[in-house]
């Protein structure tokens, strides 16, 4: 992996013309990814390599320092480009590296900002740019299809199997033929595979609907639960035209096309550019956990939230990170280390510790209820070396810096008392390398797969990995997760592992639920194979059917919400929507990123979501609004407003909010470590903002007020335009609310004209208490604060 900053400014993706001299791909039809932290390592086509003649380019947009890497889909030995980490901070010019079999990279920097990055198998001259194809016949541009019209596609959204769906579209005369084309999609891992099955193409009936349209339909029934793809493809004076998704990027998703109204292209010759509409078909019994829609989570690391217990604190010279010492701040103020930074670290990561442990959790939770949270979520607190404990070397066993398993007892018990479930975190994908399991550092008992830094075939956990005792290097005989040696991965087809983990009476996944747990949060679930989701599921369901599960997913997630793996899902999609709108993107086209999730997930997951604003891995939400510079006191002020209108965004849309400790007094921190601050405790020194503290305990307290704004369904925004979003939710046949945000610096009033079923209602503010009476033409005019929103309550008459 590679560290590199860059400032640029577009992503374009041209096409060129071939030159008589021009060479074969040396990879065939396999493609050439960009794949770091700025993607999650996906493989998406916003950082997919263009092969142009003799070499392979892209023009990209990515921002701050990030790793990276070049490989294929699938990882292959053979595209996995890349040598390791180096610091690469240019303001300018270019750098150039030959890598292993003779692929040179470049990265280029010109005046404007942007950049280009190359890679040459061969020696060539630059080809000459070629125009993208664009349509110009009337009747191909006059083919109108919108996912969300009842009149284009019914029943709306996600459905379940044998459920009839009609597809529509209307255009001008003149389409000789239509074809419905509907194909299953295979996603597997972090996107890495990421293809349709063979296609099953349904011819389209014509019917005229107006003296110069016609419209042209047909109906198909899913079998089963999967990811489908659907696209059209019209005959037009003997052309085939192809009418599909939009292009608009999805945060994260390497699937491009928010859905709603699509776009009209010729047919591309390769199958695999054609951007396909989706369509979920889920499990007719999938639940979730009635409690999941009415939770607001607190998200805690617990090595920086409280230290209860000083007696627990990791000692430098006694306790050990790996082979070498731990850090200890003794100062609960300090800034996290950050090897490199000269801020008097050592140069080892993740080995500086605060004490932060179960009993400051217990001590503290009267002020997480207080805050309106009814549901932890914790980062790993089993035994391991790091401060973030996602290097397990205990699953058994909480880790003795945070306590012990009779803490975590406690911890629900006391959190139960208080109306408070409690989310534990952990890999099944991969294990610490000191640990008993590997055992590579020779700090535990031998028995380990890899003791002190050689195979143990003989090892009891030998077959929960794929080892290979014929490379020479060490560390080349065992798989690390993404390349990372200390965390080697687990071969997640073992039947001991699974049995282990929770197939057993005994598993770690069923001893935690017995404890107190009420679900588990998965780290990096896409790395793990399907069918092994389906076997967990199963067990855990079983065991405590009320049971959480929540998978840490960035991009779309509909694959694991069909009702065999997870009830929810991390929703960074959700974060960056929210975060750029309250920043003062355009709402117009932010918005569809929600309305995409509004139509792919299956609604019961979409009400559970867990709609977080920051994380340990990702830069705090103040940072992201701007407050990146400690002492700008103008810019601290403008992002806690901006952060307020964010919240009012996650207590007003379905999913379970989600407060990541801190936030809501005013934390902030950019990128790992420093979006794991320690919280600002005042009775340890600590400044906490107490007025952003009651700005969000009143929107906490709204959300649980007024039922709709949790059970309420949601359909397309009443109004939106660049600045203001209005939602209307309904709950039953007499609630309704009307959700109404602004992210302009200035206050905006909008005229709604009411539907018919909502002119008798009298409106509520449910912050201020006004009462608001439309026109009476059916007409309601809402103003709305700047860098806010406002939250209308109707009924018929309020007590």
């Amino acid at each position: 992996m590679r560290r590199f900053i860059l400032a640029l400014s577009c992503s374009l993706l041209p096409a060129f013309a071939q030159a008589a001299d021009c060479k074969p791909s040396p990879l065939g039809e396999r493609e050439l990814f960009l794949r770091g932290t700025f993607n999650n390592w996906s493989a998406s086509d916003e950082h997919r390599f263009v092969y142009v003649c003799d070499r392979y380019e892209l023009y990209a947009k990515i921002s701050g320092e990030q790793s990276f890497k070049i490989a294929d889909e699938d990882w292959s030995s053979d595209a996995d480009l890349g040598g390791s980490a180096a610091a690469l901070k240019l303001k300018g010019g270019a750098i150039s590296e030959r890598f292993a079999g003779g692929h040179k990279f470049q990265l280029r920097f010109g005046e404007n900002g942007a950049a280009s990055l190359q890679i040459s198998p061969f020696a060539g001259e630059p080809p000459q740019l070629l125009a993208t194809p664009t349509v110009t016949d009337p009747v191909a541009l006059s083919i109108r299809f919108d996912s969300r019209d009842a009149r284009d596609k019914s029943p709306f959204g996600a459905v379940t199997p044998n459920r009839p769906v009609r597809y529509s579209f209307q255009a001008l005369p003149g389409i000789e033929q239509a074809t419905l084309v509907i194909a299953k999609r295979r996603l597997e891992g972090n996107q890495e595979l990421l293809e349709y099955g063979e296609a099953v193409r349904l011819p389209m009936k014509a019917s005229k609907v107006a003296s110069r349209l016609q419209r042209w339909s047909a109906e198909h029934s899913f079998a089963a639960p999967a990811i489908y793809g659907y696209h059209f493809e019209v005959q037009i004076k003997g052309r085939t035209f192809v009418y599909q998704n939009k292009r608009d990027p999805v945060y994260w998703t390497r699937e491009k096309g928010s859905m709603g109204l699509g776009l009209v292209d010729p047919l591309p010759e390769n199958p695999k550019r054609i951007r396909r509409y989706r369509q979920t078909v889920y499990a007719a019994d999938f639940q979730v956990p009635a409690w999941a829609r009415d939770a607001v989570f607190y998200n805690i690391f617990p090595e920086r939230f409280r230290n209860g217990d000083a007696d627990n604190d990791p000692r430098p010279g006694r306790d050990h990170y790996q082979d070498k010492d731990v850090e200890f701040h003794t100062n609960w103020l300090d800034k996290p280390y950050k090897p490199g930074t000269q801020d008097g670290s050592d140069e080892v990561f993740n080995n500086d510790f605060f004490g932060g442990d179960l009993a400051g959790i217990i001590q503290k939770l009267d002020y997480i209820k207080s805050l309106g949270a009814n549901a932890i979520y914790m980062t790993p607190i089993f035994r391991a070396a790091s401060n973030h404990k996602y290097d397990t070397a205990d699953y058994a066993r909480v880790d003795p810096a945070f306590g012990s398993n009779d803490d975590f007892k406690r911890l629900t018990v006391e959190a139960a008392k208080r109306g408070i479930r409690v989310i534990p975190d952990t890999s099944l994908n991969h294990v610490g390398s000191d640990s008993p399991y590997f055992n590579r550092f020779g700090n535990y008992p031998a028995g380990g797969a890899f003791d002190d830094g050689a195979l143990n075939p003989g090892s009891g956990y030998a077959s929960w990995f794929k080892l290979d005792p014929s490379k020479p290097k060490a560390e080349d005989q065992y798989q690390g997760w993404v390349g990372v040696k200390d965390l080697p991965e687990i071969d997640k087809g073992s039947k001991a592992f699974r049995a282990f983990a929770f197939a057993a009476p005994d598993s770690v996944m069923q001893q935690w639920l017995d404890l107190g747990a009420a679900g588990w949060r998965m780290d990096v679930a896409p790395w793990v194979p399907d069918d092994f989701w389906r076997e967990w599921r199963a067990a855990i369901k079983a065991h405590k059917p009320d049971a959480f599960l929540i998978a840490e997913t960035w991009f779309d997630a509909s694959k694991f919400l069909l009702g065999d793996s997870f009830d929810s899902s991390m929703n960074y999609i959700f974060r960056n929507t929210v975060l750029d709108y309250a920043a003062g993107g355009d709402a117009q086209r932010l918005y569809a990123n929600i309305e995409l999730m509004r139509e792919a997930y299956p609604p019961q997951a979409l009400f559970a979501m867990m709609n977080l604003l920051s994380s340990h891995d990702q830069a705090r939400a103040l940072h992201h609004l701007g407050w990146q510079a400690e002492g700008d006191r103008d810019a601290e002020v403008l992002a806690k407003q901006r952060l307020r209108l964010a919240s009012f965004m996650q207590m007003t849309l379905p999913g379970a909010p989600a407060i990541y400790y801190g936030d809501e007094v005013g934390v902030g921190g950019g990128e790992d470590p420093f979006n794991r601050a320690t919280y600002p405790w005042a009775d340890l020194g600590g400044q906490p903002d107490n007025a952003l503290l009651a700005d969000i305990k009143r929107l906490t307290t709204m959300r649980h007020k007024h039922k709709v704004l949790r059970h309420g369904s949601l359909g397309a925004p009443l109004h939106l335009d660049a600045h203001v979003i209005v939602l209307a939710r309904q709950d039953g046949e007499k609630t309704w609310a009307l959700s109404a945000s602004n992210n302009a610096a200035t206050a905006q009033t909008i005229k709604l004209k009411l539907a018919p079923n909502l002119r008798g209602l009298r409106w509520k503010d449910a912050l201020s208490g006004r009462v608001l009476q439309a026109h009476r033409n059916g007409s309601l005019e809402i103003t709305i604060p700047p860098l806010f929103g406002r939250v209308l309550i109707g009924q018929s008459s309020f007590k």
